[in-house]
């Protein structure tokens, strides 16, 4: 605890792998990430029955699945977080190869479970969705080769992260998935931001992204059926947005009581993309400014220890990482009040997915990894260093 409170300890060499661990590891971003699983399990228990009942299956057939799913994105995640940077580079380049060819393969072998959109691939007593572990492997490998390019004599690694971008962000439309090409890209723009991309440029990008959804909107009617959905002035009340909109009008600032909403009753995916709704409906607005403050404090710690950092990797993956993860809560949440178009994006480690929560697990793993304190001098000592030179 009182590490917690005044700082890690600096690591010595030598130590043992668990205590130098347990010193360097950020222990505030942790704790938010297993409330968020444990109230993940919680709204399960309220918003999965309804559906395991329309199924035929066991009341909390659902929850299981998630407390064995999130046990195992848990386990992960303490592997990864004890790994080196160097060793999470090479088996995020090795998973995103993988994953990669997974979505590639998904027009042959995928199926879309009766949802407009190839996305997974059924393995009978699960599902897998590639697109979901390619994110930490993308990130981590564009960091790699954003960091490459900066040093003398490197690669043109900008040149070829964008053009990498843009074939998975193709490769994601013609799913069509929207939301995760939206969140690649941001992920994309975030680290070369970082890396010191001129403002022009960036300014050019976006007004890219603004030309390429005219064109999908034009081209797709999933994507236009979304967007008029979000524009329209009136909200039909028996369509998803619907009923989640009412559930969070109906829950206010404390809630109608655990097991006492009814929403859940009415959204087909209220275990998953709507959660919140759930969370709104039953414990109100005060459990959604936690569920808020939780993701808020990862980030944020996470893009403070960030700040300290010399390896140009590092802080390019980490903030890549960081960022991905609060702006896809940010996505699902803001969905769910009709502040952005649907997306179909879960929010992390709180909805029910087996991919989704083991994904989790990996991003933040590496997150942890690489975010933990090493032996090093603080940034603005190497600048005064050098300005004395």
């Amino acid at each position: 605890m009182t590490e917690m409170v005044y700082g890690t300890v600096p690591v010595q060499s030598g130590d043992p792998v668990l205590p130098r661990w347990w010193r360097t590891i950020d222990k505030w971003t942790m704790c938010c990430i297993l409330v968020l699983f444990g109230i993940g399990l919680l709204l399960g228990l309220a918003s999965s029955p309804p559906l395991a009942a329309k199924n035929g299956l066991e009341p909390f057939h659902y929850v299981t699945r998630q407390a064995v799913f999130g046990g195992m994105a848990m386990v992960v995640m303490f592997i990864m977080s004890m790994m080196s940077p160097t060793l999470i580079r090479r088996l995020a380049v090795l998973g995103f190869l993988a994953a990669f060819a997974a979505l590639a393969m998904l027009p042959v072998l995928g199926t879309d479970f009766g949802k407009g959109a190839t996305r997974w691939y059924s393995l009978g007593f699960a599902s897998l969705q590639p697109s979901e572990f390619l994110k930490p492997g993308f990130i981590v490998m564009t960091a790699w080769l954003m960091a490459a390019s900066q040093q003398l004599g490197g690669p043109p690694g900008k040149m070829w992260s964008f053009v990498l971008t843009m074939v998975i962000v193709l490769m994601l439309a013609m799913q069509p998935d929207f939301g995760q090409a939206a969140l690649i890209l941001f992920a994309w723009g975030v680290m070369y931001f970082v890396a010191g991309a001129p403002m022009l440029l960036l300014i050019v990008l976006a007004g890219l992204v603004v030309f390429a959804g005219t064109i999908a909107y034009s081209n797709s009617e999933h994507f236009a059926r979304r967007i008029d959905g979000f524009l329209s002035p009136d909200v039909d009340p028996n369509t998803q947005l619907g009923y989640a909109t009412n559930a969070i009008r109906e829950g206010g600032f404390f809630g109608v009581g655990v097991g006492e909403g009814q929403v859940k009753w009415s959204l087909p995916d209220a275990h998953t993309d709507f959660i919140i709704a759930v969370a709104a409906e039953e414990y109100g607005l005060i459990c959604v400014l936690v569920i808020i403050a939780l993701y808020a404090t990862i980030v944020v710690r996470s893009l403070l220890r960030l700040m300290k950092e010399r390896d140009p990797f590092i802080r390019l993956a980490g903030t890549g990482l960081a960022c991905a993860f609060g702006v896809q809560a940010m996505i699902n949440m803001g969905v769910a009040v009709r502040l952005l178009p649907a997306k179909g994006m879960t929010l992390p480690f709180v909805s029910y997915g087996g991919s989704s929560l083991i994904a989790g697990g990996i991003a933040v793993g590496m997150l942890l990894a690489l975010t933990r304190t090493r032996p090093q001098g603080e940034m603005g000592d190497i600048l005064l260093r050098r300005a004395n030179r």
